[in-house]
């Protein structure tokens, strides 16, 4: 499972120019899984996004967490993070599960997430989305439940 994590002044959503979902102050994760993805890559996830520490605290120092914060998610399900555009122009997504597989996991995540009482608001899995953003920092972190990097 992979995740670009953005630290955001707010987020927002759009399919067929309708507001699906929209945050303030919290993180922006665009989320990709693969094929062999299971439940132990959604609990590293849902473990280490609300506890990363990347929001400032008095001292301008990166000390405090989502949950520190009481900052929200806009968690959007994008596929083209298991893109490979090692060779030739197009890229290839073999890596990227089926919806089927991924389907489940990312809602999984959105349940795990909402348990911890993080408030989070999503995209449509599969939807052509417009995604808005504030980034603030910026900040953007690239997680990997397997640590491939």
């Amino acid at each position: 499972m992979r995740a670009v994590v953005q630290r955001v002044k707010n987020a927002s959503v759009e399919v067929d120019q309708n507001c699906i979902g929209k945050i303030g102050k919290g993180l922006l994760i665009y989320l990709g899984v693969t094929h062999d993805d299971e439940d132990s890559d959604l609990q590293y996830m849902a473990d280490k996004i609300p506890n990363l520490r990347i929001f400032e605290d008095d001292d301008e120092k990166m000390n405090r967490s989502l949950l520190d914060e009481k900052g929200e998610i806009l968690l959007i399900s994008q596929f083209t993070l298991y893109g490979d555009a090692r060779k030739g122009r197009r890229p290839s997504f073999i890596r990227a599960a089926r919806p089927h597989h991924a389907t489940p996991l990312y809602e999984k995540l959105i349940s795990e997430l909402k348990d911890r009482g993080i408030s989070v608001a999503t995209g449509e899995f599969g939807a052509d989305m417009k995604v808005s953003s504030v980034n603030d920092g910026p900040v953007t972190l690239l997680l990997d439940s397997k640590k491939g990097f």
